[in-house]
């Protein structure tokens, strides 16, 4: 031993109890979480108040109590439990690392989080939750609301020691980050997405009160208001909504899938000059919130549109409302979602290996029998893609059918209106849930079922210097007579959205004015200084803060879940993957459905709050964020990992200081889109705004509703040049990934 060295270091027991320490210092720190939110927080969620203002009457109020006082002193004793899995946990923390330490763990955070989630569920507002309990052991005196945030720590803190306990026990190869990664990430899907649809499905099977039935649930859905086909027989009456919504997402998907091909065809194949319009048209739709092409249709093709006063002025043709029905819907959508569509066969064709058409054509086959039997074929995933997505977001769409619709109704708005109309008939909106969540898994079931077991590789370890075919004659002239046009039609489209907040009003009086922006966004200086004086101040400061908070949130767990799918593997994994893209398969009507009946009782009374929105952008954006970091980890050699993980690096680091700053790009995408449609998103939380959290895009519609197209399309310019500064600005804060390459030789 050197002279310089510590005696108690080198004494063995004074190592083996800083090596006891190291090792159990997480432990120790989510203790110190668990106990804090039982004393220093009040358990039950406030009314009218966040709770983390009532701190300073923890041990006074009991509204406003922590967990040790509600258990010792306000006769709820069942919050003992997870003082006592806590206590059982913290015997574990003193113990050495190993599988009977991790038992002990396991027991401690199992045995308090079960009790404090059984409890939760059980109990209620008015007793208990079940009426079978109360005829069983009687009436309960003690009631509880919705938990708090000293109940939300409490939970954290026993999930992870839980966690912890089954690293200790073997399992995800004894990282401890991983099993907590796991845990949390997995109980969050389960609470706020696979919990909610259930719960907003399973409201189809029960009345008022009533029991459990199978009749309720066929009686609600074979309506002759949902499947009724009285239009067939020429009589002038509607088909149901179902088949309304059916055919309208069949045709979108469709035309959108045809068109957006068309369109990346144009850019990779024909003319390199026409790459960079059409990607500022695909942007157009990501930045613009979803009516607004409604209403720039509206101001084209409406009573007092363009069309309809030329035919009047030229030919003597009084305007009409011919517009307004499913032909309107399905052009405005149309409009909206084929830029998306051209998106996703962008990157298929660029992906198609030139090698392959070259080698057709050395066989001598003709160019246009090339494109026919190899670049076509090898399109087929991304058409299915395009068609799914097409399909999904036109029977999710909420704002054109309201806008534009008419009398031509759909499973969105009639889910809108069974829950905020005068029936509030909540089995209704969930029977038509289940219509719409069938629609779409099907949909999807039948496109995995069809590109599951074919092989469409083209992009290999070997490189391929190849050149890519360009468009046979025939095959181009038809690109071009389909996609030009609609181009130029798309930009009339949203120059005319966008002049219509510049008028005085539109069909009667074309005055240049700014006064639809002044209504708006108008400033004074008073007495006591500034004034925010205009009408859609509160909402666009309100949207504003609640899309900062959920964008990083979302881009967080977003590619923390795509790093788990990509780099861990365990137990359960397809079923985690599954929940964690579930909220692209539900359409958004039916995810905040799902939120109003499931977060507006005890134990999570979140309905009404600011929060219950933050949840909804999160979870409804997070496949993106999913999927992007997905596709980056694809691209990162394993190699990476594993050197740092050689080096004595843990997981949490290996991922901070090795695969984060590779993922700029991933993180990018997801932050842009989940702050992009955290703003222009309706049909999701159209359900969920208050007067104190109204929302940009619902007073926009409320505009609409009044007939103020001109103050709704001044709100819109404002929301686009916003969220494009936006883009540029997160774009410039995350930066782009430095890779170790050579540049290119002046």
């Amino acid at each position: 031993m050197s002279a310089s060295a510590s005696p108690l270091a080198a004494h063995p027991s004074n190592a083996f109890a800083t090596r006891h320490g190291a090792v159990n210092r997480p432990l120790w720190l989510w203790l110190c979480i668990g106990v804090l939110g039982y004393l220093a927080l009040p358990w039950y969620a406030q009314q009218d108040t966040n709770g983390l203002l009532a701190v300073g009457q923890v041990f006074s109020s009991e509204q406003a109590a922590n967990g040790l006082m509600q258990a010792a002193a306000f006769g709820r004793p069942w919050l003992w439990l997870g003082l006592i899995g806590l206590a059982v946990a913290g015997a574990a923390s003193l113990m050495p690392a190993g599988r009977r330490q991790g038992a002990v763990l396991l027991l401690g955070g199992g045995l308090g989080l079960l009790g404090l989630l059984v409890s939760g569920f059980a109990i209620g507002a008015r007793g208990w939750a079940w009426e079978w309990v109360a005829q069983s052991w009687g009436e309960l005196g003690a009631r509880q609301p919705g938990m708090g945030w000293g109940a939300f720590l409490a939970l954290a803190a026993l999930l992870v020691l839980a966690a912890f306990g089954l690293a200790r026990r073997g399992f995800f190869k004894g990282d401890l980050f991983v099993a907590a990664a796991v845990l949390c990430s997995g109980s969050l899907l389960a609470l706020f997405i696979v919990f909610p649809v259930l719960k907003a499905l399973s409201a189809a099977f029960f009345l008022e009160d009533g029991p459990f039935s199978l009749a309720v649930m066929w009686e609600r859905i074979a309506q002759e208001r949902n499947f009724g086909l009285a239009c067939l027989n020429g009589s002038g009456q509607r088909c149901g909504v179902a088949w309304n919504t059916l055919f309208l997402g069949l045709m979108t998907a469709a035309s959108t899938t045809l068109l957006g091909t068309f369109m990346a065809l144009m850019a990779e194949r024909a003319s390199r000059r026409y790459a960079r319009p059409l990607g500022v048209i695909a942007l157009l739709p990501i930045i613009t919130p979803p009516f607004v092409v409604g209403l720039g249709l509206i101001l084209l093709f409406g009573r007092a549109g363009v069309v309809n006063q030329f035919l009047e002025v030229a030919f003597g043709i009084p305007p009409t409302r011919w517009f307004y029905g499913w032909f309107g819907v399905w052009l405005a959508q149309t409009f909206a979602f084929t830029p998306i569509a051209f998106m996703i066969m962008r990157g298929v064709v660029q992906g198609v290996a030139p090698s392959l058409e070259e080698a057709a054509q050395t066989l001598r086959a003709s160019p246009h029998k090339t494109f026919m039997t190899v670049t076509l074929p090898l399109l087929k995933p991304g058409l299915a893609n395009a068609f799914l997505v097409g399909f999904i977001e036109s029977m999710a769409d909420f704002g054109n059918p309201i806008v534009v619709g008419g009398q031509f109704s759909v499973l969105s708005t009639e889910i809108f209106f069974a829950i905020v109309g005068a029936q509030y008939d909540q089995g209704r909106a969930a029977s038509l849930a289940w219509v719409l969540t069938f629609f779409a898994l099907t949909v999807f079931a039948i496109q995995r079922g069809l590109l599951g077991k074919q092989s469409f590789t083209t992009v290999s370890g070997k490189g391929d210097a190849g050149i890519a075919m360009p468009l046979p004659t025939g095959v181009r002239r038809v690109v071009h007579s389909i996609a030009l046009p609609w181009m130029a039609f798309t930009l009339i489209v949203y120059l005319f959205a966008l002049a219509g907040g510049f008028v005085q009003t539109w069909g009667r009086d074309y005055t240049i004015t700014l006064n639809h922006f002044r209504t708006a966004f108008n400033v004074e200086w008073g007495e006591f200084g500034m004034v925010w004086a205009g009408t859609a101040w509160n909402s666009f400061f309100t949207t504003i803060k609640l899309a900062a908070i959920s964008a990083p949130l979302t881009a967080a767990l977003g590619i923390g879940i795509a790093w788990l799918l990509a780099r861990t593997e365990f137990r359960g994994q397809g079923a985690f993957e599954f929940s964690a893209l579930l909220a692209f398969a539900i359409p958004g009507t039916v995810l905040g459905v799902s939120y109003i009946l499931a977060f507006n009782v005890p134990p999570f009374e979140l309905t009404g709050t600011a929060l219950v929105i933050v949840l909804c952008f999160m979870f409804r954006n997070l496949p993106v964020g999913v999927r992007a970091g997905t596709a980056a980890f694809k691209q990162l050699d394993r190699s990476l990992d594993e050197a740092s993980v050689m080096l004595r690096a843990g997981s949490l680091q290996t991922l901070r200081h090795v695969v984060l700053p590779l993922l700029k790009p991933a993180l990018v995408a997801a932050l842009v889109y989940s702050f992009v449609r955290a703003i222009t998103t309706v049909s999701a939380v159209i359900f969920l705004v208050t007067a104190e959290n109204e929302l940009a895009t619902t007073y926009i519609i409320g505009r609409v509703g009044n007939g103020d197209y001109g103050v709704a399309l001044a709100y819109c310019t404002v929301l686009i040049l916003l969220m494009s500064a936006s883009t540029g600005l997160i774009q410039w804060l995350v930066g782009d990934r430095k890779l170790g390459r050579r540049g290119s030789t002046p």
